[in-house]
């Protein structure tokens, strides 16, 4: 297994449409394994295959409490196909590290995709793996958590985001 490199706004691959996957073989489940250890040393609760610049329609999620066992998820080509409620929560993401911001999404959700032998799952989400679903699958649609945010947050946010920016160029 491998740590791979995570690719930080505003990279071009972060914008694309994944494309979705038609072949379940050694070198998805590989790519899987990789981006989970990524996702785990970074450390996060999900990762996207666009964040480790490859857009296929593969998602890794593990919301399990630090003192729990791992509940780990890899979800190819999913689809969220019901939704119901609203909730708001802070979010960050690892493709814009440092910056957090409060986005509404739907409180459960139930979710289609495939594992990675390509027998269709279904998962059914609510709390932190329903908000952690919705912003992977976004990564899917070229999708990122501050596109969630009124113009007057996302401006914000680009001030702040080139701030910090300068501020790690300073340190090299």
């Amino acid at each position: 297994m491998a740590i791979l490199r995570i690719y930080h706004y505003p990279e071009p691959v972060l914008r694309q449409v994944a494309e979705p996957v038609t072949v379940f073989d050694e070198a998805l489940a590989t790519l899987a394994r990789d981006m989970a250890e990524t996702m785990y040393a970074a450390p996060g609760v999900g990762l996207a295959a666009p964040q480790v610049g490859i857009s296929k329609q593969l998602v890794v999620l593990d919301c399990a409490r630090a003192d729990a066992p791992a509940e780990l998820i890899f979800a190819v080509n999913p689809a969220i196909v019901d939704s119901e409620g609203e909730v708001s929560e802070e979010e960050g993401c690892l493709s814009v590290p440092g910056y957090y911001a409060r986005v509404s999404r739907s409180a459960r959700v139930k979710v289609r995709g495939h594992d990675l032998s390509g027998q269709e799952v279904e998962w059914e989400a609510q709390g932190l793996l329903a908000i952690a679903f919705q912003h992977e699958i976004d990564h899917l649609k070229g999708i990122l958590f501050v596109d969630h945010l009124s113009p007057l947050k996302r401006s914000l946010f680009r001030k702040k985001w080139q701030r910090l920016q300068e501020q790690q160029l300073e340190q090299l």
